[in-house]
């Protein structure tokens, strides 16, 4: 039942008081259903029954002549204990599908469990056979970049023809800087022969200044002695 309700305004969220907590609410289920009560309103069918019993014990129990009392009593009471079981029954056999729901739930949800980890499994080899795909998508990239890179270039026939060309050229070269290698020593030579005939001449040079220079000290020195001594050098022209 509501305790009570709160009227808000506009805008305002409307909340409902109950009088009961959860846990009021679990309890309260709990003695209706071992009590067969399905309202808050009529006698319980459990308090109907025990009164259809305890009315016939004690019809039983006098000692006067009331079969037809007994008997009206216990039909009343099995009516009553009929309509009883019908709810107990009833409810045996919900539980009873409950019961096997749950089974099945429990076997499904093992089964989904299951499936997971089959697809956890399929993703991790996914993500594998993903990786995989793009190390060879790459490594096909970089064949088809060198594939074009190739293509780009001459055929092979054009390519040896220049190689060849090149060697030629290279063996050319190779011939020429022997040559010049060779002209080279042989102007080594030249020079230095040179510079030996450039060393000799350098000295004889010299040695003939100096002679020259010794020749006219000699000749100074006989120019002045010759007015001293005319006769001497009379004698002396005399004997030339």
């Amino acid at each position: 039942m509501l305790k009570g309700r709160r009227v808000v305004g506009k805008g305002e969220a409307v909340a409902a008081h109950y009088a009961f907590g959860p846990h009021e609410d679990d309890a309260i289920i709990k003695h209706r259903l071992l009590t067969r009560t399905t309202t808050t309103r009529g006698e319980p069918p459990l308090k109907k029954l025990q009164k259809k019993f305890t009315a016939l014990v004690v019809e039983v129990e006098k000692s006067t002549d009331n079969y037809n009392d007994c008997e009206k009593l216990a039909k009343a009471f099995l009516q009553e204990l009929t309509t009883f079981e019908i709810p107990l029954l009833k409810s045996k056999a919900v539980v009873d599908a409950n019961l096997r729901e749950k089974e099945h739930f429990n076997e499904l949800n093992d089964e989904i469990n299951s499936q997971i980890l089959e697809v956890q499994t399929e993703i991790e080899d996914l993500k594998k056979e993903l990786e995989a795909s793009k190390i060879e998508r790459k490594h096909k990239e970089e064949c088809e970049t060198i594939r074009k890179l190739i293509a780009t270039q001459p055929p092979r026939s054009e390519t040896e023809k220049m190689i060849a060309e090149l060697e030629k050229e290279i063996a050319a070269l190779e011939a020429e800087d022997m040559a010049s290698a060779r002209l080279l020593e042989l102007r080594k030579k030249q020079f230095a022969l040179l510079l030996h005939v450039v060393d000799e001449l350098q000295v004889t040079i010299e040695d003939e200044q100096r002679s020259l220079v010794e020749e006219m000290k000699t000749l100074s020195e006989e120019q002045k002695v010759g007015p001293e001594d005319p006769s001497g050098s009379a004698e002396a022209m005399n004997i030339d």
